[in-house]
């Protein structure tokens, strides 16, 4: 692979090496499952209007160095507040562990050294994420999905881990056949979950057909 370009502040790679890194991982994970994670830091904004941009940067650095505990070389600062995590070889739901983690130690961060002073601040990630085969095949499909577990997790409120699940689990209308209900039920039990809540995630990914590209 050619050099990477490097991010100034967060010392990953850029966007623009995110296909290569994405067919190193697909290649390493030698036909296994790999996943692909999008990262997204809640309220940034608020951040630095209230703290400054310096804290903002400290915050993206604090975030990029426990992602990369995880994630390797395989951590990419996609966008301003922005992150993708290529796991390669392992289950979604080792990577869920893996992400929910690293979640958990981002919100229990609850001050920040800002220009010599502590601050009281308050950092939390939400995060979708899709894994090949069983929610891809490709790179756009991958993103399409881990972008929609993404939505998920914040319009459910921030601060979580949201895997994708098929497709067709989503109805095309507000109308679930009994086939989909059962489906419904025998996930709930497999996950632990109640059934309320991969009901109420069905619809919700049926709304991202409707207002896509709303993530904030």
């Amino acid at each position: 692979m050619s050099q990477l370009k490097t991010d100034p502040l967060t010392g990953l790679a850029c966007r623009q090496d995110f296909s290569a890194l994405y067919e190193e991982a697909v290649k390493d994970a030698q036909g296994m499952s790999m996943t692909l994670a999008l990262v997204d830091v809640d309220n940034f904004k608020r951040i630095n209007d209230e703290h400054g941009h310096q804290a903002g940067d400290l915050v993206l650095v604090f975030i990029a160095s426990k992602l990369a505990t995880i994630a390797g070389s395989r951590l990419i600062r996609y966008g301003g507040d922005e992150f993708v995590v290529l796991f390669a070889g392992i289950e979604r739901e080792q990577a869920f562990l893996r992400l929910e983690k690293v979640r958990e130690q981002i919100e229990s961060k609850k001050e920040l050294a800002v220009d010599g002073k502590t601050i009281a601040l308050l950092m939390t990630i939400s995060v979708g994420a899709a894994a090949m085969p069983i929610d891809g095949s490709s790179e756009s499909e991958l993103m399409r999905k881990a972008d929609g577990a993404l939505y998920r997790a914040k319009i459910g409120g921030r601060n979580k881990v949201m895997l994708a699940f098929e497709e067709r689990m989503a109805p095309k209308t507000s109308h679930f056949t009994l086939t989909q209900l059962e489906r419904l039920a025998e996930l709930a039990r497999d996950q632990g979950i109640g059934e309320a809540v991969l009901l109420r995630e069905a619809l919700d990914d049926l709304l991202v057909k409707y207002l896509h590209g709303f993530r904030k």
